[in-house]
């Protein structure tokens, strides 16, 4: 009874996620149209910021409760998640181009990012104080998105408004009706996908990394997904490197100032496989000239399933 239980909410979470993307991704068009600053910064800002609300929401409860593993490695193995499977899944399906200022200037901060902190766990926590300079990183990369775009963007006069006739108002009533359904959608998910994984009596390091992981980057998914296929590729990417920058300086410098974190049952191979995906990505997106096409998906998917086997292999040898 409890398996059909989980399996039809499972069935009903997706369902959610589906139109929470939908809707979260006509509404940030819209409201990029309406402040007339690019797709991308609304990607790397408020969608990003939007879809990795559940990511914060579980972190900082596993922290609290003192499931550190879960809460550390629901970041690592999202921003894992983010690029090798979401992006990898967007780009097979619907080859996915995105601005020059992505690859040159977003990607490259999100590896940034993540060697600060493989520096800050160095000595095998991440501290108050390291928790207070994540926040201040999270402040001035916002504020320096806001300033590029303004700077570089023109908005095409010729376009056609993706909802002719709608406001600002109606702009944030979709984003903010999108968010809500997919921390629904969600929530839903990660619930009845850890009570299954509990019933097995997998680990928690690796529940964290891995179901939890990936149930938290749902909306990541749906909303990436569903951009690439409506060929806002700005968007599809933007979602996963702002969510990438923001789940590292948002949600564990935020995490951390609350209750410093132990790097616990989380390996170095998880971080630099964190690290190796990012670098990957820039990567293919100088090769593609700022496109991600199949091969490159592809290649992606390929490098997650590679850490999917060597991370299920290590949990069972007992590693975690």
């Amino acid at each position: 009874m409890v398996l059909l239980v989980d399996v039809l909410q499972i069935l009903a979470g997706l369902g959610i996620l589906y139109f929470g993307g939908e809707w979260l991704v006509r509404g940030a068009c819209l409201l990029a149209e309406k402040a007339g600053v690019s797709p991308l910064v609304i990607g790397v800002t408020i969608v990003a910021a939007g879809t990795s609300t559940p990511e914060l929401v579980v972190s900082l409860h596993a922290a609290v409760v003192g499931e550190n593993d879960i809460s550390l490695g629901n970041v690592v193995g999202s921003n894992i998640c983010n690029i090798a499977l979401i992006l990898g899944l967007a780009a097979m399906l619907a080859p996915t181009r995105s601005l020059p200022t992505m690859t040159n200037v977003h990607t490259p901060l999100m590896i940034g990012v993540s060697v600060l902190l493989m520096l800050m766990m160095y000595d095998g926590w991440l501290s108050l104080v390291d928790g207070i300079i994540l926040i201040a990183g999270l402040v001035a990369y916002t504020l320096f998105a806001l300033w590029e775009s303004k700077r570089t963007y023109t908005p095409d006069a010729s376009a056609e408004s993706v909802a002719p006739g709608k406001g600002m108002g109606y702009a944030l009533l979709l984003v903010g009706a999108g968010l809500g359904l997919l921390i629904v959608g969600a929530k839903l998910l990660v619930d009845a996908a850890v009570s299954l994984a509990e019933a097995a009596g997998v680990s928690e390091a690796f529940i964290g990394l891995t179901i939890v992981a990936v149930g938290t980057s749902l909306p990541e998914l749906t909303t990436s997904i569903i951009a690439a296929l409506r060929k806002q590729g700005d968007i599809a990417v933007g979602n996963i490197v702002g969510s990438n920058i923001f789940n590292i300086l948002g949600i564990l410098g935020v995490t951390a100032v609350i209750k410093p974190l132990a790097m616990g049952g989380i390996t170095w191979t998880d971080h630099f496989v964190m690290l190796g995906i990012a670098v990957l990505l820039l990567v293919l997106l100088l090769s593609g000239r700022h496109q991600l096409g199949r091969a490159s998906g592809a290649v992606m998917l390929a490098s997650y399933l590679g850490y999917m086997f060597w991370l299920t292999t290590y949990s069972l040898a007992g590693g975690n």
